[in-house]
């Protein structure tokens, strides 16, 4: 059985102990003493410091480690989820990557155009340790993007769940956990490949990248 000890372990893709993820930790988290403190401070820097795109992301191991994301100015669900997860372990707070399917009800249309459904497969969130509780949080939709798509900001305190937004700030629903898929030590790099081969097996090349833009050309030819 799993400890808490064991998800503050470096592994593979939560290369935790890379100097600059380290050092990025450090500098977030200065002037912190608190768990709860040092969490929300992670928690804020990866939700607004890299945008998210859904439409760019890779198959190769490299790309998913928290070290490369560090590098990079935008990232999909999990590179945040991978991201948040390495962070908190490198302040000594325990955390693991999750997985699930959601299904995004609001600017739906350019999903279901790429991916052919606007079922989010797999999505990834964070679960931290935190006054003996583990909480859920989605590191995922940045300020500036929620303005847009006028839902509020998903806001976490340290001592509660922040998994969603559930309705815009029209009352509309904004998005749905479907399935959830468990949690990791390490980031799975072959279930995250099970999972999106099995559920988008139209957008499988030999090219193990895929943007945008060839999510839109594999679809046009999908629909040709």
């Amino acid at each position: 059985m799993s400890k808490p000890s064991d998800f503050l372990e470096p592994g593979e893709g939560m290369d935790w102990q890379h100097p600059e993820v380290l050092a990025y930790a450090q500098r977030v988290a200065k002037g912190r003493t608190e768990a709860e403190e040092k969490a929300t401070a992670i928690f804020y820097a990866v939700r607004d410091g890299w945008r998210y795109n859904p439409y760019n992301f890779s198959f190769r191991a490299e790309t998913l480690r928290a070290s490369h994301v560090l590098r990079r100015e935008e990232g999909h669900c999990l590179d945040k989820g991978i991201l948040m997860t390495a962070l908190l372990r490198a302040a000594g707070i325990p955390a693991r990557l999750c997985l699930a399917k959601v299904r995004n009800h609001i600017a739906a249309e350019r999903m279901i155009q790429a991916f052919g459904t606007d079922e989010l497969v797999p999505h990834g969130y964070v679960e931290v340790l935190l006054g003996g509780r583990w909480l859920k949080v989605t590191p995922a939709f940045n300020r500036a993007l929620c303005e847009r798509l006028d839902v509020e900001p998903l806001e976490f305190d340290g001592t509660s769940d922040a998994l969603f937004q559930q309705f815009d700030r029209k009352g509309r629903v904004f998005m749905d956990y479907l399935e959830e898929y468990g949690h990791f030590q390490d980031v799975p790099f072959q279930r995250i490949y099970q999972l999106m081969r099995e559920h988008y097996p139209h957008i499988f090349t030999d090219d193990l990248d895929l943007s945008r833009e060839r999510l839109l050309q594999l679809t046009a030819q999908r629909n040709a």
